[in-house]
């Protein structure tokens, strides 16, 4: 098993959409200021209120979700290998069984009467 990176913790770049910092939620525009302390404190309290109910929220709920993730890809990968990989060569075989039996009959039926109508119309001469 892979030792988990504690602060790379999305190395494969999945929520790039995910911003969620301060300055990524909250702005004023120009000439719409608040005093300068009031940011601050919006600052340090945004910040601690999100790492903080995040926290919370992971440990309580986080474990649970990730063994219930985990179950769900470990069913997904069961059933691919069970089922739907052995559906799939089941029908590439009775589909080149169809093929097999359509080319035939046009070899058979249709061939023929093609060659005819070549052979008629190869006399035929400027």
């Amino acid at each position: 098993m892979a030792q988990v990176d504690l602060v790379n913790r999305d190395p494969n770049n999945i929520n790039p959409h995910l911003q969620c910092q301060f300055e990524d939620v909250l702005a004023e525009p120009d000439g719409a200021h608040s005093i300068d302390c009031v940011w601050k404190l919006s600052n340090t309290c945004f910040n601690c209120w999100k790492g903080l109910c995040y926290k919370l929220m992971t440990l309580l709920c986080g474990i649970c979700i990730a063994g219930e993730w985990g179950c769900q890809f470990a069913y997904t990968a069961f059933v691919h290998v069970w089922y739907f990989t052995p559906c799939l060569k089941l029908f590439q075989i009775n589909c080149g069984l169809c093929k097999n039996v359509y080319t035939q009959c046009v070899n058979c039926c249709i061939e023929p009467c093609c060659v005819a109508c070549g052979a008629v119309f190869h006399h035929f001469k400027k």
